[in-house]
């Protein structure tokens, strides 16, 4: 028996041997596997269905009503035509009556315009320029602007 164990033992030595002379070691090389940083950029739509599927966050839906949507439509529309009709005025493109009024213009006249937390202020009296006053009503800040006339 103990040369049987001695005989194993000699064996598992000799195949240890032979095994480890025909075992090859190589150098280790880091290859990312981000592709904004070198990698492969097949990997791209992967990592992020990854990090898509680990994102627990999501984003808050307002759901607005049909009436709040037709204010915000009707505000935007009347600031559209405020712009527009200043940038005619201010360039001279607009038509005047006999008084120096502009026709066809919401302008007839110095206007106040109220929309969510600002007051705009129209001042078309000065005839060298067009002033518009934007009043922040939570915190009272005045914001001026000043646009002359090229007409």
């Amino acid at each position: 028996m103990v040369m049987n164990k001695r005989i194993m033992v000699a064996t598992f030595i000799a195949s240890t041997l032979v095994a480890s002379a025909t075992t090859q070691a190589t150098e280790l090389v880091y290859e990312p596997i981000n592709p904004s940083f070198g990698g492969n950029p097949l990997n791209g739509s992967f990592l992020l269905s990854k990090a898509n599927s680990q994102n627990a966050h999501t984003a808050s839906l307002s759901e607005r009503s049909y009436d709040e949507r037709l204010q915000e439509s009707l505000e935007r529309a009347y600031i559209n035509r405020i712009v527009r009709e200043i940038t005619d005025i201010a360039f001279g493109e607009q038509e005047y009556d006999e008084d120096g009024n502009p026709i066809d213009s919401i302008f007839n006249q110095d206007s106040i315009f109220v929309s969510g937390d600002f007051q705009v202020e129209l001042i078309t009296s000065n005839p060298d320029s067009i002033v518009v006053n934007i009043t922040n009503l939570l915190t009272g800040e005045v914001t001026v602007v000043e646009i002359p006339r090229f007409g």
